[in-house]
């Protein structure tokens, strides 16, 4: 697929259409009382700031990747996606800045919980696994170590939060959030979701160790799913090939993620001193830029051939 230059959407400008927010990484606009058209930038965020610096294509790649998963996982769940085009919606002078990385999707009423599945242990679950040998109140058998896979996929939900990290929460408390027929639901189609995705992507190398999901409700009460969903910003991927070594050396695999941004940060120094995940981020090199672009790209080429 093409990429955008690299100066390219760092952040978009429409002018035409009320710019309803401007996350991490996407930009909404409204479009009348019932549309949202998403645009994907090329930002990155890691440790809930926003580097400085934007990574190439990677909008466009995010936008694509869910695309392919929202067509390959319809038979699940209904998605936000209106079928429209977005470049129907602006100027013809805005085409260039929508084309290849916006999603014209319906407008919902959100539901404020992450819904996180996990198939392995990585990250901030293998700490807590560490600590307790359960994960977000989920009991695990003793024995795991890191990147192990666990015996069938778990459900660790966490509430939404207006800015900073989510909080891990307990399924009870998306009971308690949403009520029980809901919960159940969304935790049901989420574990769905991630079983089937995990399946394809074994079939194309590639490990889905965790992900999330998003999901709003339509005006007849409907689940549906939305946001981004399994792309390199909101799932872990590991390559098939490595896994088993590092598995044996009790390290993380190599990841198709922001995972290499992530190490590279831990590492970094600001004046001298450890970097303090604040604002601003350190600057990120141009091998580092470079090989994170790669990273997504090659994601999104075994995933969809």
């Amino acid at each position: 697929m093409t990429v955008s230059a690299p100066d390219a959407l760092h952040t978009s400008s429409l002018t035409s259409l009320k710019l309803l927010a401007r996350g991490k990484v996407r930009d909404n606009y409204a479009v009348g009382e019932d549309r949202i058209l998403m645009v994907a930038s090329d930002r990155l965020s890691a440790f809930d700031v926003i580097m400085g610096e934007p990574i190439p294509g990677k909008g466009q790649l995010l936008t694509q990747m869910a695309l392919f998963w929202f067509a390959r996982l319809g038979h699940i769940i209904p998605n936000h996606l209106t079928g429209e085009a977005p470049e129907s919606v602006v100027t013809p002078a805005e085409v260039a800045q929508v084309q290849g990385r916006a999603m014209l999707v319906r407008r919902l009423e959100p539901i404020a919980i992450e819904a996180v599945v996990r198939g392995y242990l990585a990250g901030s679950g293998w700490k807590e696994y560490q600590a307790s040998r359960s994960v977000c109140g989920v009991a695990l058998p003793g024995g795991l170590t890191n990147a192990a896979r666990l015996p069938r996929p778990i459900y660790t939900p966490a509430a939404k939060a207006t800015s900073g990290h989510d909080e891990n929460i307990t399924y009870e408390k998306t009971v308690a959030m949403v009520g029980e027929a809901l919960a159940g639901q969304i935790r049901d189609t989420a574990i769905a979701l991630y079983e089937a995705a995990a399946a394809y992507a074994l079939t194309r190398g590639l490990i889905i160790a965790d992900t999330k999901f998003e999901f709003g409700l339509a005006k007849d009460g409907t689940l549906v799913l939305m946001d981004e969903v399994l792309t390199p910003d909101s799932s872990r991927y590991w390559p098939v090939e490595g896994y088993e070594a590092a598995l044996a050396a009790g390290s993380n695999p190599p990841s198709y993620d922001k995972q290499f941004v992530r190490d590279w940060l831990e590492q970094a120094q600001v004046n001298g001193r450890p970097w303090n995940k604040t604002a601003p981020a350190p600057h990120l090199p141009q091998d580092v830029i470079e090989k994170t672009a790669a990273k997504y790209r090659e994601a999104f080429e075994r995933l969809t051939g």
